[in-house]
């Protein structure tokens, strides 16, 4: 659904559209209406499905439109929660992003990080504060923060903060919130646990539910390529020289990774651009706009660039390291396949991460091609089909598991 479909103020629609976007995703185009008009909001989705954006935009349209207000408020008016660190500094790169062409500003609060430089920036003034809910909790118990002028909150990832041990936290925080607040929820899942919340913090809230992609687009032709992860390196440089690709994202776990796969590239001679969320906000523009422009044709990321990345000239995505995650490896390679609905996705497996592509395989209820490249000099020829255990692996395991039961019995 385009842009103009919503009222969203100006200074939003062009940040948006600096971020690359050109269409908003399902649970976007479900959640944000409602979000706008101040409703609580409960929407489940997978991760990577454009979540964050959802709750974003309608929050930071509520505190700009506050400006125009004769005396309008200050101090912190919106709160985000989020399970883990990473997740956090997500959420706040795309604070930053999309507040962009804002004073809006935003101060990320977790565990890890300075609690000195954290109470600075807090007291030199934040409308929106992203926090894990320990290190949150805190700055709260030491006054470096005040939540009585809170008008939004958001639980983001709820169901993994509640996994994680997080409910007795998550009480006390919103227990110090306004009764008259606007309250956005978003979860993967459902469970009992996060139905208690919802009753217990949230008024007659929109309920939300898209159902996740467990299959990648029919377009996209998905291929595996087992290896050594020491040689992982030397295979991606000749996939590149003998592969006829036009653009191609180049996906890694983490951050160093993908530094180093850029290093190995430029000594090829092969520069690449790099996205990741340590790049500053400079560095990430001109990484995007020269991957868009098409000055660079490679872009190595982490998964930052698989939430909500609308390139239309990308013909490959090559999967460095196998996601963790399965909802991650649909979204991956669904970076490709957007003009023509074609494309294709390459994914170098080491040995050790042949237990991730197996769980992404059932999530898709399909197996990946297995594939040798020509020529390549492999110091262990690969293994082309699916690992299965022996037989006698199975009656191994069986007799162990009776003997412990037997033993346990006994004591």
């Amino acid at each position: 659904m385009p842009f103009s479909s919503y009222n969203l103020l100006p200074d939003l629609v062009k940040a948006v559209k600096a971020m690359g976007f050109t269409s908003f995703t399902p649970i976007q185009v479900r959640s944000i209406p409602p979000a706008l008009e101040g409703k609580d909001v409960l929407g489940s989705a997978m991760t990577g499905s454009g979540k964050t954006v959802a709750f974003v935009l309608p929050l930071l349209q509520k505190l700009i439109s506050q400006r125009a207000e004769p005396r309008p408020p200050s101090g912190v008016r919106a709160l985000v929660l989020v399970p883990t660190r990473e997740l956090a500094a997500q959420v706040e790169t795309a604070v930053r992003d999309l507040a962009r062409f804002t004073d809006i500003r935003c101060v990320l609060v977790i565990g890890g990080a300075s609690f000195h430089n954290q109470t600075q920036a807090l007291r030199q003034g934040a409308q929106i504060v992203v926090a894990t809910p320990g290190r949150l909790l805190d700055h709260y118990r030491q006054r470096s923060i005040r939540l009585d002028g809170v008008q939004v909150a958001v639980l983001d990832e709820a169901d993994r903060m509640l996994d994680m041990g997080f409910m007795p936290d998550i009480r006390r925080i919103m227990q110090s919130l306004p009764r008259e607040r606007q309250t956005l929820m978003f979860s993967a899942t459902i469970p009992p646990e996060v139905q208690r919340v919802v009753g217990e913090f949230m008024r007659e809230p929109v309920r939300i539910e898209v159902d996740p992609p467990a299959s990648p687009a029919s377009g996209i032709t998905q291929m595996l390529y087992p290896v050594m992860a020491d040689q992982k390196f030397e295979l991606l440089d000749s996939i590149l020289k003998n592969t006829k690709i036009s653009s191609a994202v180049i996906f890694t776990r983490t951050k160093s990774r993908a530094d180093q796969v850029a290093r190995f590239l430029e000594n090829r001679g092969q520069p690449a651009a790099v996205l990741h969320s340590s790049k500053t906000q400079a560095q990430r523009d001109r990484a995007m706009d020269s991957f868009r422009e098409q000055k660079h044709q490679l872009l190595v990321a982490t998964d930052i660039a698989a939430r909500g990345l609308d390139v239309r000239h990308i013909s490959h995505v090559i999967n460095f390291d196998v996601p963790l995650h399965p909802e991650d490896y649909v979204h991956r390679i669904g970076r490709t396949g957007r003009v023509f609905a074609v494309g294709d996705a390459i994914t170098l497996m080491g040995m050790e991460e042949e237990r991730f592509v197996t769980a992404i395989e059932r999530f898709i209820g399909a197996s990946i091609p297995r594939c040798a490249f020509p020529d390549f000099p492999y110091r262990v020829p690969p293994q082309l089909t699916a690992y299965k255990p022996p037989v006698t692996h199975h009656f191994r395991l069986r007799r162990r598991i009776a003997r412990s039961s037997s033993h346990r019995f006994r004591r």
